[in-house]
């Protein structure tokens, strides 16, 4: 790994700064509203508007890209979102924050197709793997780090917005100054929505719940933060305990999913998430639990949505897998618009601990779903289950399909090597 990260630190430095940008601006912006005195149920519906864009820019993205190339959109968009994460602070409007998610959404989505592709033209076969590990490690440092930053200046001044449109403006220069010329980009068609179903409905199902789950996370946890009457640090750590779990987590979760059955830990992981999200509210009254309960949060999410589609790819043909992975984003994608939405309704009609209450329940549901399937049809044996590859919830789907490619290399592996 030390070696991929020597030969591609620019990109992986572009990469860190670009997710401490965006990390930042997402708490940053749910601390800002409630000093402008929006609800909860109001921000919910500036928080969901990253994920509106971001999913219509998954769509758009691999078009825009074929058809300019992609310096020009790399550059375009790269733009608009620092020009979108100043406008923030100079126009704190609900309607005008959620049209600026919206963009940013949309553009980040882009951003990532981007400089994804140049990542990954810029691994090889055999070290396709280890980057794709590295790059999980630095966006989830990227996230952990940008809630430090936010205990350096006012939320509600301007400094700190300047700081994220900063931030993201500088990670483009590492990007573009160490690519080589344009990577080939070509993506493949996501499968059909009633393939990806027939295929795996314990996959697609659990897929969208984990989307709502996910957005409500991302979206709407320094809300809930500022219901609680927590103070800026307190809340940085809360969100940055999410992400520490879910890096922590991710291996452990991984090692266990090629050695068991896999619908089998997806059932044990949801029901144990369900249960300490349920009983939560009893114990965020002592700041130590609450963060104890971050980390099992992250612990838990994180790691469901490789499980997911390393149990979807257990009933695929290696030439499907990229397709369905592109399908799945799409899947986790519509589930996250929603989950904003519900949850800001819950905290504003029931109060703040329903937060946790709404991630049980998504939970539970989770569980019951694999539950009900696993009545219904066998899982498939360890034996005849492919390798499990660590990819972030919110990813593009560049790495979605390396993760693909990396499951197949490392099953191969595997099976010559118990020839």
């Amino acid at each position: 790994m030390g070696t991929v990260f020597k030969n591609s630190w620019p990109l992986f430095l572009g990469m860190m700064l670009l997710m401490l940008g965006n990390g930042l601006q997402g708490t940053l912006l749910g601390i800002r509203g409630a000093l402008e005195g929006f609800t909860p149920n109001t921000m919910a519906w500036v928080m969901s508007g990253y994920f509106i864009g971001f999913l219509g820019g998954s769509r758009m993205a691999p078009e825009m890209i074929r058809r300019v190339g992609h310096v020009r959109v790399f550059a375009a968009l790269a733009s608009l979102v620092s020009a979108a994460l100043i406008l923030y602070a100079a126009i704190p409007n609900v309607i005008v924050w959620m049209l600026l998610r919206i963009l940013i959404g949309f553009c980040f989505s882009g951003v990532y197709v981007v400089a994804e592709s140049w990542l990954n033209d810029s691994a090889t076969n055999e070290t396709r793997g280890q980057t794709l590990s590295l790059y999980v490690i630095v966006q989830m440092m990227g996230i952990v780090a940008a809630q430090g930053v936010l205990n350096f200046g006012d939320p509600g001044g301007y400094t700190l917005f300047i700081v994220s449109s900063v931030l993201v403006s500088v990670s483009f220069a590492p990007i573009l100054l160490s690519i080589s010329p344009a990577p080939m980009f070509q993506t493949t068609k996501p499968m059909s929505f009633i393939r990806l179903y027939t295929t795996s409905p314990t996959a697609v199902v659990g897929i969208f719940l984990l989307g709502a789950i996910f957005s409500a996370i991302f979206g709407m946890a320094s809300v809930y933060g500022t219901e609680k009457g927590l103070d800026v640090r307190s809340i940085t750590i809360f969100i940055a305990m999410i992400y520490i779990g879910g890096m922590l987590c991710q291996y452990p979760i991984g090692w266990a999913s090629d050695r068991m059955n896999r619908r089998l830990l997806i059932t044990y992981l949801t029901i144990f998430g369900g249960a300490t999200m349920l009983v939560a509210p009893f114990f965020t009254g002592n700041i130590y639990l609450l963060m104890l309960l971050s980390f099992i949060l992250g612990g838990v999410c994180n790691p469901l949505y490789s499980l997911y589609l390393a149990y979807m790819n257990d009933y695929l043909e290696p030439d499907d897998m990229a397709a369905a992975s592109g399908g799945l984003i799409f899947i986790s994608g519509c589930g996250a618009i929603g989950g904003p939405f519900v949850v800001g309704w819950l905290m504003t009609t029931y109060g703040a601990d329903s937060f946790f209450l709404y991630l049980a329940i998504l939970l539970d549901l989770s569980a019951a779903w694999a539950l009900f399937r696993a009545t219904v049809r066998d899982a498939p044996s360890v034996e005849d289950t492919g390798s499990y590859a660590h990819v972030s919830p919110g990813t593009s789907i560049v790495v979605a399909e390396v993760a693909a490619e990396v499951a197949i290399e490392m099953a191969e592996e595997e099976a010559e090597e118990n020839t």
